[in-house]
């Protein structure tokens, strides 16, 4: 006690105040022993993620010919004449004579306006990855080697729109499933694995690699080649509500694989290497997605043509097609890309369309890259994890 009473008489001579640490207080002439209190500035308010730019801003603009864009927005306008912000440019679209290069870009010029997709802190440069339509094997019957079954979405998984009851919460959903009078959190992948024994009778498919599986879901659909040599489309009907976590961030902070090594092909290379652990590295991705059976066009070879359905309902176009953030990039709109080719510094600047959505592509400067179907697409795909900048295109007089 004396000596907690001398501290406060020193205080108290030397004319010093004991200030919280989040109130302003300049250093006093009188007291320059006196502790200076922290400069607390108020939080900068977030910018808004669409910015008015000028066609001049875009980086090679006039470099790529938009003539492929151009045609996969036309055939979009099958389901996006009927949304208010589209119906004029379609209209336009259904009816206008565009060919390569300057003609399709003055259709574009003269119906769009390009807004600068931009992060809360005001920069303009975010992540581009890339994804892809796995082809792997399957049965309708399980039987080795097929012994990873494929299901549908469950009937006890339960969906709230949060938006029926909060508009601003639009694009915005709950999963679970009723436990009592509660509804609680879906089962996550580690439980599934005991849900899939159970369930067995309603597996839709059944594939021969659980690793090869889990990639497809990450893609959100795929193709599978059936032991009877045909073929079927599977794509993506819903989720188990739980977020995406990245197996490869898990491996390197594990420190099993270094940064540049966590590619989906280094990823097979340390499955292979430790077939143990495969369980426990799936389980590190809590989200888990169920499909359904597509039908889809042929070519002459009796292979699935044209591209898997987005999320817009139309096929995704092999390296036009992006998947985006709906809660900032409208589905359809077209969106000038500034990145780089997978794995390197080379320039890659083109028209694409936003047609897909995807658990983890949240954020304004944020897309995913369709580079198609197969092997190939896949390699590309799989190196994807680029830095870039985004313009959306959208119809003349709309203020977002």
């Amino acid at each position: 006690m004396p000596l907690i009473l001398t501290f406060l008489m020193t205080l108290l001579l030397t004319g010093c105040a004991v200030m919280p640490a989040s109130t302003v207080c300049p250093p006093s002439p009188s007291c320059p022993t006196c502790p200076v209190c922290p400069v607390v500035e108020p939080p900068k308010p977030e910018v808004k993620p669409l910015q008015p730019a000028a066609w001049s801003d875009l980086p090679d603009w006039t470099s790529d010919d938009p003539l492929p864009a151009f045609e996969a927005f036309r055939a979009s306008c099958a389901t996006l004449v009927k949304r208010p912000l589209w119906r004029a440019s379609c209209e336009s679209a259904l009816t206008a004579k565009v060919g390569a290069g300057d003609t399709a870009r003055a259709w574009f010029e003269g119906q769009l306006q390009p807004w600068a997709l931009t992060q809360p802190d005001g920069s303009r440069t975010g992540l581009v990855t890339g994804y892809y339509e796995p082809l792997i094997r399957g049965s309708r019957a399980k039987k080795t080697p097929y012994l990873t079954p494929v299901f549908a979405p469950p009937a006890d998984l339960i969906v709230v729109e949060l938006d029926t009851l909060y508009p601003e919460l639009k694009h915005l959903r709950l999963r679970g499933r009723i436990e009592g009078r509660k509804l609680v959190p879906y089962h996550d992948r580690a439980a599934w694995t005991v849900q899939e024994t159970q369930r067995a009778d309603a597996a839709l498919l059944w594939v021969d690699d659980p690793l090869d599986f889990f990639f497809l879901q990450i893609q959100g659909s795929g193709q599978v080649l059936l032991d009877d040599g045909s073929r079927v489309r599977i794509g993506y009907a819903d989720q188990n509500g739980h977020p995406y976590r990245s197996i490869g961030k898990w491996l390197i902070e594990q420190n099993e694989l270094r940064a540049h090594e966590a590619s989906m092909q280094g990823i097979k290379a340390w499955a292979v290497a430790n077939p143990r652990r495969l369980q426990e590295l799936l389980n590190v991705n809590p989200s888990m997605v169920f499909f359904r059976e597509l039908p889809a066009p042929r070519d002459g070879a009796g292979a699935i043509g044209s591209g898997p359905p987005g999320a817009l309902g139309v096929p995704l176009t092999p390296e036009r097609s992006i998947a985006v953030d709906p809660r900032h990039v409208p589905l359809g709109a077209p969106v000038w890309l500034a990145t780089t080719q997978p794995n390197s510094e080379q320039t890659l600047t083109r028209l694409m369309l936003a047609q897909d959505t995807g658990g983890a592509i949240k954020g304004a400067v944020r897309a995913d890259f369709y580079w198609g179907s197969g092997v190939a697409a896949g390699n590309q795909a799989g190196r994807m994890k680029q830095r870039g900048m985004m313009w959306v295109l959208l119809p003349r007089g709309h203020l977002p």
